[in-house]
Protein backbone atom coordinates (compact mmCIF):
# COMPACT_ATOMS: atom_id res chain seq x y z
CA UNK A 1 0.00 0.00 0.00
CA UNK A 2 1.04 3.45 -1.13
CA UNK A 3 0.75 6.61 1.39
CA UNK A 4 -0.75 8.75 -1.13
CA UNK A 5 -3.27 7.46 -1.79
CA UNK A 6 -3.06 8.46 -5.74
CA UNK A 7 -6.13 6.71 -6.93
CA UNK A 8 -7.83 5.86 -10.02
CA UNK A 9 -11.14 4.75 -10.41
CA UNK A 10 -11.69 1.91 -13.58
CA UNK A 11 -13.78 -0.76 -14.17
CA UNK A 12 -13.74 -3.97 -12.38
CA UNK A 13 -12.40 -6.66 -14.49
CA UNK A 14 -12.00 -10.50 -13.99
CA UNK A 15 -8.22 -9.04 -13.88
CA UNK A 16 -9.46 -7.46 -10.28
CA UNK A 17 -10.94 -10.41 -8.42
CA UNK A 18 -7.94 -11.97 -5.92
CA UNK A 19 -7.81 -8.21 -4.44
CA UNK A 20 -11.44 -7.53 -4.56
CA UNK A 21 -12.38 -10.52 -3.05
CA UNK A 22 -9.57 -9.96 -0.52
CA UNK A 23 -10.55 -6.51 0.61
CA UNK A 24 -14.36 -8.13 0.94
CA UNK A 25 -12.89 -10.80 3.09
CA UNK A 26 -11.44 -7.51 5.13
CA UNK A 27 -14.84 -6.48 5.25
CA UNK A 28 -16.21 -9.18 6.95
CA UNK A 29 -13.84 -10.23 8.92
CA UNK A 30 -14.01 -6.25 10.04
CA UNK A 31 -17.59 -7.79 11.26
CA UNK A 32 -19.26 -4.43 10.41
CA UNK A 33 -19.46 -4.41 7.02
CA UNK A 34 -22.22 -7.17 5.93
CA UNK A 35 -24.28 -10.11 7.38
CA UNK A 36 -22.03 -12.23 5.40
CA UNK A 37 -19.48 -14.57 7.49
CA UNK A 38 -17.65 -15.36 4.59
CA UNK A 39 -16.98 -13.89 0.71
CA UNK A 40 -18.54 -15.16 -2.07
CA UNK A 41 -16.86 -16.99 -4.67
CA UNK A 42 -15.39 -14.37 -7.51
CA UNK A 43 -17.92 -16.33 -9.87
CA UNK A 44 -20.86 -16.00 -7.76
CA UNK A 45 -19.87 -12.19 -7.01
CA UNK A 46 -19.92 -11.20 -10.99
CA UNK A 47 -23.20 -13.27 -11.62
CA UNK A 48 -25.04 -11.24 -9.07
CA UNK A 49 -23.10 -7.83 -9.90
CA UNK A 50 -24.09 -5.64 -12.80
CA UNK A 51 -21.09 -5.79 -14.84
CA UNK A 52 -21.73 -1.77 -16.08
CA UNK A 53 -21.44 -0.82 -12.50
CA UNK A 54 -18.42 -2.78 -10.70
CA UNK A 55 -15.60 -0.12 -10.56
CA UNK A 56 -12.59 0.00 -8.30
CA UNK A 57 -10.27 2.05 -7.05
CA UNK A 58 -6.54 1.25 -7.96
CA UNK A 59 -3.28 3.46 -6.12
CA UNK A 60 -0.27 4.16 -7.99
CA UNK A 61 1.32 0.83 -7.53
CA UNK A 62 -1.51 -0.37 -9.17
CA UNK A 63 -3.24 -2.23 -5.74
CA UNK A 64 -6.43 -2.04 -5.93
CA UNK A 65 -7.59 -0.36 -2.29
CA UNK A 66 -11.26 -0.47 -3.13
CA UNK A 67 -14.25 -0.98 -5.24
CA UNK A 68 -18.31 -0.71 -5.80
CA UNK A 69 -20.76 -2.87 -7.40
CA UNK A 70 -24.58 -3.42 -7.84
CA UNK A 71 -27.56 -5.13 -7.82
CA UNK A 72 -30.85 -5.12 -9.42
CA UNK A 73 -33.45 -4.87 -6.10
CA UNK A 74 -36.02 -6.78 -7.92
CA UNK A 75 -36.85 -8.52 -11.00
CA UNK A 76 -40.08 -6.34 -11.63
CA UNK A 77 -39.84 -3.70 -14.65
CA UNK A 78 -41.02 -1.47 -11.88
CA UNK A 79 -38.05 -1.65 -9.91
CA UNK A 80 -35.76 -1.29 -13.24
CA UNK A 81 -34.82 2.19 -11.78
CA UNK A 82 -33.63 0.87 -8.74
CA UNK A 83 -30.18 -0.75 -7.26
CA UNK A 84 -28.37 -1.56 -3.87
CA UNK A 85 -24.91 -1.27 -3.74
CA UNK A 86 -21.68 -1.75 -1.78
CA UNK A 87 -18.74 0.12 -1.22
CA UNK A 88 -15.56 -1.63 0.26
CA UNK A 89 -12.10 -0.11 1.08
CA UNK A 90 -9.01 -1.94 1.91
CA UNK A 91 -8.23 -0.79 5.98
CA UNK A 92 -5.17 0.84 5.10
CA UNK A 93 -6.81 3.19 2.77
CA UNK A 94 -9.36 4.50 4.89
CA UNK A 95 -10.46 7.61 5.45
CA UNK A 96 -8.65 9.21 2.43
CA UNK A 97 -11.01 9.52 -0.23
CA UNK A 98 -11.47 6.27 -1.79
CA UNK A 99 -14.77 5.48 -0.92
CA UNK A 100 -16.07 8.77 -2.13
CA UNK A 101 -14.32 8.57 -5.28
CA UNK A 102 -16.04 5.08 -5.50
CA UNK A 103 -19.11 6.16 -4.92
CA UNK A 104 -18.62 9.42 -7.63
CA UNK A 105 -18.50 6.85 -9.93
CA UNK A 106 -20.80 4.36 -9.20
CA UNK A 107 -23.65 7.53 -8.92
CA UNK A 108 -22.23 8.62 -12.59
CA UNK A 109 -22.93 5.29 -14.35
CA UNK A 110 -26.34 4.49 -12.90
CA UNK A 111 -27.50 8.07 -14.01
CA UNK A 112 -26.20 7.63 -17.66
CA UNK A 113 -27.79 4.29 -17.21
CA UNK A 114 -31.28 6.10 -15.71
CA UNK A 115 -31.17 4.27 -13.00
CA UNK A 116 -32.90 6.89 -10.69
CA UNK A 117 -31.92 5.19 -6.94
CA UNK A 118 -29.37 3.87 -5.50
CA UNK A 119 -29.80 2.31 -2.17
CA UNK A 120 -28.11 0.13 0.71
CA UNK A 121 -28.29 -0.89 4.22
CA UNK A 122 -25.44 -0.14 7.13
CA UNK A 123 -25.11 -0.99 10.05
CA UNK A 124 -25.40 1.54 12.79
CA UNK A 125 -22.16 1.05 14.28
CA UNK A 126 -20.64 1.55 10.83
CA UNK A 127 -20.63 5.36 11.37
CA UNK A 128 -17.82 6.44 8.54
CA UNK A 129 -19.73 4.53 5.96
CA UNK A 130 -22.92 6.51 6.61
CA UNK A 131 -21.11 10.10 7.13
CA UNK A 132 -19.51 8.83 3.67
CA UNK A 133 -22.64 7.87 2.15
CA UNK A 134 -24.13 11.94 3.88
CA UNK A 135 -21.43 13.68 2.08
CA UNK A 136 -21.88 12.03 -1.26
CA UNK A 137 -25.74 12.69 -1.47
CA UNK A 138 -27.59 9.74 0.23
CA UNK A 139 -30.10 10.28 3.13
CA UNK A 140 -31.34 7.88 5.76
CA UNK A 141 -34.62 6.34 5.03
CA UNK A 142 -34.69 4.62 8.46
CA UNK A 143 -33.36 2.26 11.16
CA UNK A 144 -34.39 -1.29 11.25
CA UNK A 145 -33.90 -2.09 14.73
CA UNK A 146 -32.40 -5.77 15.03
CA UNK A 147 -33.11 -7.02 11.39
CA UNK A 148 -30.91 -10.04 12.28
CA UNK A 149 -28.60 -11.86 13.95
CA UNK A 150 -24.23 -11.02 13.33
CA UNK A 151 -22.51 -13.95 14.73
CA UNK A 152 -25.25 -13.82 17.73
CA UNK A 153 -25.47 -10.23 17.93
CA UNK A 154 -29.14 -8.40 17.14
CA UNK A 155 -27.75 -5.71 14.78
CA UNK A 156 -29.58 -2.60 13.43
CA UNK A 157 -29.62 -1.25 10.06
CA UNK A 158 -29.22 2.33 8.80
CA UNK A 159 -31.45 2.36 5.28
CA UNK A 160 -29.85 5.05 3.13
CA UNK A 161 -30.60 6.19 -0.78
CA UNK A 162 -29.61 8.49 -3.35
CA UNK A 163 -32.98 9.62 -5.37
CA UNK A 164 -31.00 11.18 -9.16
CA UNK A 165 -32.33 14.72 -9.36
CA UNK A 166 -31.73 14.47 -13.29
CA UNK A 167 -33.95 11.27 -13.61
Amino acid sequence: MTSTFAVTVAPMTANHAAEVMDIYAAGVADGNATFETEPPTWEAFTARHLDEHRFVAVDDAGKVIGWTACVPVSDRCVYAGVVEHSVYVHPDARGHGVGRRLLDALIESTEQAGIWTIQSGVFAENTASVALHAAAGFRTVGVREKVGQHHGIWRDVVLIERRSPTI
